[in-house]
């Protein structure tokens, strides 16, 4: 029987790579699938990796009806068994019914990648729905890292490198020091920054240091000021931590 899965984790664990993954498997054993993505760091319409991998893919509009867009291939000839989608935490309540629909009425599988919150901790709309109505959800076990070495919950956004924890839930930024722009997710847009404006970013933190607002910058500050204490401090008294 068909399922709809979310596979789910923080920025840097591998979600576009698994996806890319998947549609290769279920392809060389002769299923058909489409792929769909949404604000891909490579552009529209591709699914891209952090590890170079990239492929064509079908980019999710505020338009976008998933159950006209398979039954459109079928009517036309074209076997649709799977669907991929990429940046599953920016499809709309709604379009995540409709793959549940498309799932349960059609038969296809959904396997769907995404964020599961946002660098406030709140659940993006389409991750809440896909929570709420899916017959499995897997947390991917390739684990991103925080500054510190331990294993990274959350995913921060930083301006001039300090944490923040208010404004949009979507806003361009950099996901590394020589990366290219990002969205929201983390994930990277091909869009130029404002030279005035402040240097947004995104990284991802285990619990301990999101709580305390510490980034990677603010405790490069500190190691650079070569405090020797007989205790650790945690960066906790940088300005910049809460």
């Amino acid at each position: 029987m068909a399922e709809l899965i979310f596979f789910s984790g923080t920025m840097d664990c591998g979600k576009s790579t698994l996806a890319l993954q998947m549609d290769h498997n279920h392809r060389a054993r002769g299923r058909g699938g489409v792929r769909f993505s949404c604000n891909d760091r490579a552009g529209g319409s591709v699914i891209s990796s952090r590890l170079g991998l990239q492929t064509d893919a079908v980019e999710v509009l505020d338009t976008t009806d998933f159950w006209d867009e398979v039954v459109r291939r079928r009517t036309t000839g074209l076997r649709v068994d799977y669907l991929i989608c990429d940046e599953a935490q920016f499809y709309s309540p709604g379009q995540v019914e409709q793959l549940a629909r498309v799932v349960d009425e059609m038969d296809v599988d959904v396997f769907a990648f995404g964020i599961t919150s946002d660098f406030r901790t709140r659940l993006f709309p389409g991750s809440q729905r896909f929570v709420e109505l899916a017959d499995r959800i897997q947390v991917l076990q390739v684990e991103a890292l925080c500054w510190c070495g331990r294993r990274a919950t959350h995913n921060a956004r930083t301006m001039d490198g300090i944490m923040v924890v208010e404004g949009e839930q979507v806003v361009v930024g950099d996901v590394a020091m020589d990366g290219p722009a990002g969205d929201g997710s983390g994930d990277a847009v091909n869009e130029p920054a404002d030279a005035l404006s402040p240097a947004v970013g995104y990284e991802t933190l285990c619990r301990r240091h999101y709580m305390r607002r510490v980034t990677a910058h603010g405790a490069n500050l500190m190691a650079s000021r070569d405090q020797l204490l007989p205790f650790d401090v945690d960066a906790c008294l940088w300005h910049g931590a809460n």
